[in-house]
């Protein structure tokens, strides 16, 4: 299975991810940030973009890495990866599922202002440009669609290990069945 944290930079997905990982049984962690590190690296580099998800081998590499990972280590990957374009989240999850790869998407969302203060003040990374020019294309993707394909966990007043403990509530706990119409 594949526990897969979108939201925008700022909404709290690595420290998540790692409370995550804890609480589930034979989790591992893949951040998919790192293929986009390798396909940086090539040289001569690929073509020009700001942003390697724009990259067609990213998604499908992604995807056919995910589905190694757990073919070999079985259990749960936690993948927090910001994916805000609809066409390449469909890829991506389109992909796993026809691997037979079970997909629980969270969105940890926070309001506009939070996220601005989160990414100013942070005390790793500091404000980043790059960071604050993903606000946007959050809040556009949340209106249109990315909340619709997803559980919200809204992070702006809770801690990481609360939004940490409902996602696994929300990935441990049976689907309830559903009731016949009368």
């Amino acid at each position: 299975m594949i526990v897969w944290l979108n939201g925008t930079h700022g909404a709290g997905k690595t420290t998540t991810s790692a409370l995550v990982q804890q609480l589930l049984p034979d989790a591992r962690i893949f951040d998919a940030e790192k293929v986009g590190e390798v396909l940086m690296d090539i040289k001569p580099g690929l073509p020009p973009t700001d942003n390697f998800q724009h990259w067609e081998p990213w998604r499908t590499l992604v995807v056919e890495t995910a589905r190694r990972v757990l073919e070999y280590t079985g259990g749960t990957l936690v993948m927090p990866m910001t994916v805000l374009v609809e066409s390449y989240w469909r890829e991506i999850s389109d992909g796993l599922t026809e691997h037979g790869i079970p997909i629980q998407h969270f969105v940890l969302h926070a309001d506009q202002t939070t996220l601005r203060d989160r990414i100013q003040n942070d005390k790793d990374l500091g404000p980043s440009t790059f960071r604050f020019a993903y606000l946007e294309p959050y809040a556009e993707a949340a209106r249109s669609w990315l909340h619709n394909e997803a559980e919200v966990i809204d992070t702006t007043h809770i801690t990481a290990d609360q939004a940490a403990q409902r996602i696994a509530n929300s990935v441990l706990s049976p689907a309830l069945p559903l009731r016949a119409m009368d």
